[in-house]
C-alpha cells in the first residue's frame, strides 16, 4: 500500500518516491504497532497526517490515504479533491467501501476536474490491529461499541446486538482475507460467540459463491501462511471464564498491562523527579512523562515478555553487567592508544590493540542500542516492581492461584480483605470475585454479608459483585461451574496449567472428545449446504488455529496459549479478541453492568 499498491522490488537501489500518508484514527491505530516513524521514512513517507487535521496543499506530491469508508471521511476526501491538495490520490479503505460512497467520490472527482489524479482505489480489508506476530485485536477507537459491557447489557435491543455482531464479523472477515484462508469454525452454543459464527459463516460463504469477486481465489491463497491445511477458528465467549481477566498476574507483559499505562504496544511512565532539593513551600517539580515502544524488534522484550517477573529483574541485571564489561573494555583500549614512547613492546601492543579497538568501535552502535534497551527495561521493570511492593501483588497472585486450583489457603479470605497494608480496594475486589466465581457453591447469605461488610470497610465498590451474582446464577443453570478447575498450581514458579480457553482449544485442535466441547457447533463455509448435522467432520488434528474471544481478552490468556503451543511441534496458534482489557478496565465494565 505504501508503495502505491505495487509489491516493492527486492534489492532495488532506487530512492523511494516521496509521498504523504493521510490516515484517520483507525488507520493510525493499525499502522502504529507495525511501523516506526523511521520505517515509514524509509518507505518514502515524508509526512503522516490525520485526515481531519488542517493540511496545507502540497501540489507536487502523491498522497496515500488509509481510512475507514465513513460518511465524514468521504466528505473530507472529496473536499481534498476539490481543493487540489496533492498531485495524485491513492485511496485505500480499511473496510470495503459501498457502491454509493464510491459514486460520491467519483462525482467529486468529476466536479473538481481531478479524475486523472485519482490513481488507485483499493479495499484493503485491514480492519483489525496486529499487536504481535500471533495476536490481534479488533479495534481501539470506539471499542466501547463492541465491549463486554455492550454485549452483556440486560436492556440491549436485538438491533443493537445485530450491529455489534456485524462490526465484529466485518473485522474477522478482513482478518481471514488477509490470511488468505477459509477456516473451519467451532463455537459454543447459546452465546454471543455463536451469533458471530453464524454471521461469519454466511459472509464467507457468500463471498466464495461470488465467482467474479471472491477474495479467496487466485493469488492470495498461495501467499497465505496457512496454504496447505485450513485453519481452525475457535470462537469462545468471555463468559466461559470471568476469573482469568480479574486474576493478578506474574509474567512481564501481563504485569505491564495490568499495572502501567500500556496501550497498542506503547507504555507511558511517569517519572517522579523527586522532591529533594526543592525549598519548603515551593511547588513540587513536575513529573516527566516517558513513552517506550515494546515491540518485536526489542530482543529483550521478545525473549522475556512471557517470563515470570523475578526472572526478568535478574536478566536486566545480567544485561547491565555484560554491558558495563564491554564499555570498560572500550575505555581501557582507548587509554592504551595514548601510549607514550616508541619502544618495540609498545608498538606491537599498539598494532594488536588497534585491531581490538577497531572491532570495539564498530560494535559501538550495537552497544548503544543495548544501553537503550537496558535503560528502557530498567525503568519499566522498576515501575512494575513499585506496584508489586506497595500492593503486595505477589501475595495476591499466589493466593488467587490457590483459590483457582482448589488448594488449601494459609490465610483466611477475610484477613486478606481486611489487611490495610495489602493492595488497593480494586485488588481486594478482584480477589473476592475470583473466589466467588471459583467456589463450587456460592457462599451462604450470612458469609456473603460478612464479606460485603469487609469489602465496604476496605473502600470497595460492590457493583461488580451484583453483576457477577446474576451471571453466576445463570452460569450454574448452564452448569459450566466446573470450568474453573486448575489443579495443582503452587508457589510462584509458574507451573504450566491450561486456562479454560487453552483447554477448549486443545480439545478442538486435537479432536479430543470432552464434555466441555462435545456440543460445540461446527461450520464449514466451503460446504455448499452448511448445517450442523450434515457437515462431514474433519477427522485429523489441526496444525493451525485461531482462538478469538468475543467480549474481550487479556495477555494472561494469550501467554497461556503461547506456552501451550510451544510444546506442540510444527503447530501454530493465533489469539484475537474483540477488545484487550486489563483488570481495572474489566472491573469498570462489571461495575457499570452491576449498576444497571
Amino acid at each position: 500500500m505504501l508503495n502505491f499498491n505495487v509489491p516493492p522490488v527486492k534489492n532495488s537501489t532506487g530512492e523511494p518516491v516521496w509521498k504523504v500518508l493521510i490516515y484517520d484514527r483507525f488507520g493510525q491505530d493499525i499502522i502504529s504497532p507495525l511501523l516506526s516513524v523511521k520505517e515509514l521514512r524509509d518507505m518514502g513517507i515524508t509526512l503522516h497526517l490525520l485526515l481531519h487535521s488542517d493540511r496545507d496543499p502540497i501540489p507536487d506530491v502523491p498522497a496515500v490515504y488509509f481510512v475507514m469508508p465513513t460518511e465524514e471521511n468521504i466528505d473530507r476526501m472529496c473536499q481534498d479533491l476539490r481543493n487540489q491538495l496533492y498531485e495524485s490520490y491513492y485511496l485505500n479503505f480499511i473496510s470495503a467501501i459501498s457502491r454509493s460512497k464510491l459514486e460520491d467520490i467519483a462525482n467529486a472527482a468529476i466536479g473538481a476536474n481531478a479524475v486523472a489524479q485519482v490513481a488507485k482505489v483499493f479495499d484493503q480489508y485491514l480492519n483489525f490491529i496486529t499487536l504481535e506476530d500471533d495476536m490481534f485485536v479488533l479495534c481501539n477507537q470506539n471499542r466501547e461499541l463492541v465491549s463486554y459491557r455492550a454485549i452483556n447489557r440486560p436492556d440491549i435491543t436485538d438491533t443493537e446486538m445485530e450491529t455489534i455482531m456485524d462490526t465484529i464479523v466485518d473485522s474477522l472477515f478482513c482478518f481471514f482475507v488477509t490470511l488468505g484462508a477459509i477456516p473451519i469454525i467451532r463455537c459454543s452454543r447459546g452465546t454471543a460467540a455463536e451469533m458471530v459464527a453464524v454471521k461469519l459463516d454466511k459472509k464467507l460463504r457468500e463471498n466464495l459463491r461470488d465467482a467474479r469477486n471472491s477474495l479467496f481465489t487466485g493469488d492470495t491463497l498461495g501467499a497465505g501462511q496457512f496454504s496447505f491445511q485450513r485453519p481452525l477458528l475457535v470462537l469462545v465467549d468471555r463468559n466461559i471464564d470471568l476469573a482469568t481477566p480479574l486474576h493478578h498476574t506474574w509474567t512481564y507483559q501481563a504485569l505491564v498491562h495490568d499495572v502501567l499505562d500500556f496501550h497498542l504496544n506503547r507504555v507511558n511512565l511517569e517519572e517522579s523527579t523527586g522532591t529533594e532539593g526543592t525549598p519548603a513551600g515551593a511547588r513540587p517539580k513536575k513529573k516527566n512523562k516517558k513513552s517506550y515502544d515494546l515491540t518485536a524488534s526489542d530482543k529483550f522484550w521478545q525473549k522475556h515478555k512471557g517470563s515470570p517477573f523475578p526472572e526478568v529483574a535478574e536478566s536486566v541485571q545480567q544485561e547491565l553487567e555484560s554491558y558495563r564489561a564491554q564499555e570498560d573494555e572500550v575505555k581501557r583500549l582507548k587509554s592504551i592508544m595514548g601510549i607514550e614512547g616508541e619502544d618495540e613492546g609498545a608498538i606491537s601492543m599498539l598494532s594488536d590493540n588497534t585491531a581490538k579497538l577497531t572491532s570495539a568501535v564498530s560494535s559501538l552502535p550495537e552497544l548503544l542500542e543495548k544501553k537503550r534497551l537496558i535503560d528502557l527495561h530498567t525503568n519499566v521493570a522498576t515501575a512494575v516492581l513499585e506496584h508489586i511492593k506497595t500492593r503486595k501483588l505477589d501475595v495476591y497472585f499466589e493466593y488467587e492461584e490457590k483459590i483457582m486450583s482448589k488448594s488449601t489457603l494459609d490465610k483466611s479470605l477475610l484477613d486478606m480483605i481486611s489487611d490495610p497494608d495489602a493492595g488497593t480496594p480494586e485488588d481486594k475486589m478482584r480477589l473476592f470475585l475470583i473466589y466467588y466465581i471459583s467456589s463450587s457453591q456460592a457462599p451462604s447469605e450470612i458469609d456473603l454479608d460478612q464479606y460485603k461488610k469487609a469489602l465496604m470497610d476496605a473502600g470497595c465498590n460492590l457493583a461488580p459483585l451484583s453483576y457477577i451474582k446474576q451471571w453466576n446464577l445463570f452460569s450454574r443453570v448452564m452448569n459450566t461451574g466446573s470450568q474453573f478447575v486448575m489443579e495443582g498450581v503452587k508457589n510462584l514458579v509458574l507451573k504450566q496449567q491450561n486456562l479454560p480457553v487453552t483447554r477448549i482449544l486443545d480439545n478442538l485442535m486435537e479432536m479430543k472428545s470432552n464434555p466441555e466441547t462435545d456440543d460445540y457447533r461446527y461450520f464449514d463455509p466451503k460446504m455448499l449446504r452448511g448445517s450442523d448435522s450434515s457437515v462431514p467432520r474433519n477427522k485429523n488434528p489441526f496444525q493451525e488455529a485461531i482462538v478469538f474471544v468475543v467480549g474481550g481478552g487479556n495477555y494472561i490468556e494469550y501467554q497461556n496459549l503461547i506456552d501451550y503451543i510451544k510444546g506442540k511441534q510444527g503447530k501454530h496458534v493465533l489469539y484475537g479478541c474483540s477488545e484487550l482489557f486489563n483488570a481495572t478496565q474489566f472491573i469498570k465494565q462489571l461495575s457499570q453492568l452491576g449498576q444497571n
